[in-house]
């Protein structure tokens, strides 16, 4: 009997579930100013990755090369990227509105407590950043989530099982 292989789809829509289910708890709790919280939610995906790899390798019986793992887990990413940037959208938009507020309340603390920053920066920062915040917060996670894709997919490509000549139909032999 042949083993059934784990779409990377599968893997990248439980992984989106993790991440959105982290980030509505952080929500719910508001834990926006912990910042080993972002740790938190960046390393259950970086496990997951490294873990998504390993599995994909076990059921191939280890017939797998670099690349295959590596590029299983990059697609996996892609999954992950595209639903976690819709989510983000309809969050900020739909889902929790007042979390664009929560957001820049923290930000503008954080100026204020900074000497060199004039009640004019302050405010003129807080308008720029209210006005650009979902394509920042988009290319943000997009870009972050790809860096952390493709460590995450190296990293379980290298530790993942192969054998030495995947092509060797009589290396399981």
């Amino acid at each position: 009997m042949e083993n059934q292989v784990t779409s990377h789809i599968i893997k990248g829509v439980i992984l989106s579930v993790l991440s959105i289910a982290f980030s509505v708890i952080v929500y719910v709790f508001n834990l926006y100013e912990m910042s080993a919280i972002n740790y938190i939610s960046s390393g259950l995906v970086f496990v997951g990755l490294i873990y998504g790899a390993i599995l994909y390798s076990n059921q191939n019986n280890h017939n797998v090369t670099f690349g295959n793992l590596f590029a299983h887990g990059f697609k996996t990413t892609a999954v992950l990227i595209v639903i976690t940037s819709i989510y983000t959208v309809l969050a900020f938009k739909v889902l929790f509105p007042d979390m664009l507020e929560k957001v820049l309340e923290i930000s503008r603390k954080k100026m204020m407590e900074n000497p060199k920053m004039t009640d004019e920066m302050i405010e003129q920062a807080m308008s720029m950043t209210k006005k650009y915040f979902i394509p920042f917060a988009l290319g943000g996670s997009i870009i972050g989530t790809g860096i952390l894709g493709a460590i995450g997919s190296l990293i379980g490509a290298a530790i993942a099982k192969k054998n030495p000549n995947p092509f060797d139909n009589n290396a399981s032999i």
